[in-house]
């Protein structure tokens, strides 16, 4: 299985252990800790998802950025969404859950915005405009109409760090890999009120393979 690079130095220092251990010749602290190790490196797993291998063609459709259960769906929590008419689908992440994030629309990346804040538990709504987070907005044009979807990584208690590997100007796709978050968080999606959601709460979210949502089809004529 693949893994992200960001889980060198944090595999290096769970190993440190490991090897003393070894080298004391502990052999069942040694194989605790391995699996400890194994562990810390099995949380920057990155599969392969469908978006990888069947480029999404539909430019209706919006996509889970991340793993997890989905804990909030429709009229968006008071003080959360961006200035503007949304709708909100927002994805808890375990520590069980893959990290890897995904773009949920395809577009010109017109917005990154870092905003420093605390780290509260990621499932509490608060957490959405007090916690340090990322926004990204992206754009499409379809029909001679600009599509604007906003996305959010948010880090809660145990994550403490976003790493966010787009910028203004670039293009992505539906589902293509945009970043990480570091052990536990949360990640909220923001789209136009138009947009016919396709998840409720509770629903098991898969990146880049779960339809959160569809823009109504253009009329081909």
């Amino acid at each position: 299985m693949k893994i992200d690079p960001a889980a060198k130095p944090f595999t290096a220092l769970a190993a440190v252990p490991t090897v003393v251990a070894a080298l004391a010749r502990r052999p069942r602290t040694t194989a605790a800790l391995g699996l400890l190790t194994a562990g810390v490196t099995l949380f920057f797993r990155d599969p392969d998802r469908t978006p990888d291998r069947l480029p999404v063609e539909d430019s209706d459709v919006i996509l889970a950025p991340a793993d997890g259960m989905v804990v909030h769906v429709g009229t968006p929590q008071p003080g959360v969404a961006p200035e503007g008419e949304w709708q909100q689908v927002s994805i808890f992440l375990s520590l069980l859950d893959v990290h890897i994030n995904r773009s949920p629309y395809g577009g010109r990346v017109v917005d990154v915005t870092h905003t420093p804040g605390r780290f509260l538990a990621a499932y509490r709504a608060e957490s959405a405009m007090k916690n340090e987070r990322s926004d990204i907005t992206v754009e499409r044009v379809v029909g001679g109409t600009t599509r604007r979807v906003v996305y959010r990584q948010l880090v809660g208690q145990l994550a403490r760090r976003i790493v966010t590997r787009i910028q203004p100007g670039d293009e992505v796709a539906t589902g293509e890999r945009i970043g990480l978050m570091k052990f536990g968080s949360r990640m909220d999606v923001f789209v136009p009120q138009e947009v016919v959601l396709e998840v409720t709460k509770g629903t098991r979210a898969v990146a880049g393979e779960t339809v959160l949502g569809r823009f109504p089809a253009v009329d081909a004529r």
